[in-house]
């Protein structure tokens, strides 16, 4: 299976109403316009291929990239791979599929505080997505809790006057360690309070920003935190 194979398999599922969709989420041309669920089938079938990822991520099609990232194979990923993909990516992937894949790559904590400190919006957004991904998918035991004690505490002095992406997967990112942390769970609720309400532009669309301390309520009213997600794909 090529790349090329896998454009000429994907192109005749999208459609003009779905593209719509996506654009108003932040994706750009080119991009098909195929429903994710259409792209799992296609992940069934290949499971994990390391080299064909990398392939469709470069061919810069959106629909592409987001399949290489539910196929790829996040342990053999280098890191001048995943800051390839952090460089070309566009919003809808910068923080969601390149986060979750540098998440399951060795070097998930590396890139991200690396990441977080850039002076490009869509690079430290998912700096701060990949921390929210490696919380929900490590255990307590392999956290630097010291650490993401220290994080919150940056979020709560910066995030009002960071760029909106950012805002948006800072937000997450109290939510994740708060959901995902045991041990972090009140800090994560005070630390949402003291932030307050955030604001994030979500365009044309009716997304709505939740307020971090009532969403890990949420959470623990139904006995789920600290649970782990298997993968931070989805």
């Amino acid at each position: 299976m090529t790349a090329k194979r896998i454009l000429e398999e994907i192109k005749p599922l999208g459609s003009l109403s779905y593209k719509k969709v996506l654009f108003n989420h932040g994706v750009t041309e080119p991009c098909y316009g195929v429903k994710v669920e259409e792209l799992k089938k296609i992940q069934k079938r290949i499971k994990k291929d390391y080299q064909l990822a990398l392939d469709l991520y470069d061919t810069g099609v959106y629909d592409a990239m987001y399949l290489a990232g539910l196929i790829a194979d996040d342990a053999q990923m280098t890191k001048k791979d995943l800051q390839r993909w952090v460089k070309q990516a566009n919003p809808a992937l910068a923080g969601f599929t390149v986060a979750w894949v540098a998440a399951g790559s060795p070097y998930g904590r590396e890139v991200a505080l690396e990441w977080i400190d850039s002076d490009k919006e869509l690079v430290a957004g998912a700096g701060w997505s990949t921390l929210s991904s490696l919380v929900a998918v490590k255990e307590d035991a392999e956290l630097n809790l010291p650490e993401l004690k220290q994080l919150l505490q940056r979020v709560q002095q910066t995030i009002h006057q960071a760029p909106n992406e950012v805002r948006k997967h800072m937000n997450g990112f109290v939510i994740a360690v708060g959901s995902y942390v045991q041990e972090l769970k009140n800090l994560a609720i005070q630390t949402g309070e003291r932030i307050g309400p955030v604001t994030i532009d979500v365009g044309n669309t009716a997304c709505q920003t939740p307020f971090a301390p009532d969403y890990i309520r949420k959470v623990e009213k139904r006995g789920s935190i600290g649970k782990k997600r298997k993968t931070a794909k989805c």
